[in-house]
């Protein structure tokens, strides 16, 4: 998985969290996204999800 710009997946993948899916666990199956390759980029750009408020921050 390669993107150019961790902050705009990251703002594109928590507006689909907020308005369509109740878990990451939905968006990466209706959206066939690898869930732990997603999670370990985010992780390597200080990035975390936060499964309380269903969204992704930066740290």
């Amino acid at each position: 998985m390669t993107f150019r710009d961790p902050l705009m997946l990251l703002s594109l993948l928590n507006t689909k969290l907020r308005d369509f899916y109740n878990s990451l666990d939905d968006l990466c199956y209706d959206e066939n996204i690898d869930k732990l390759e997603l999670l370990s980029y985010f992780k390597d750009n200080n990035i975390i999800y936060d499964e309380s408020t269903n969204q992704f921050k930066k740290f």
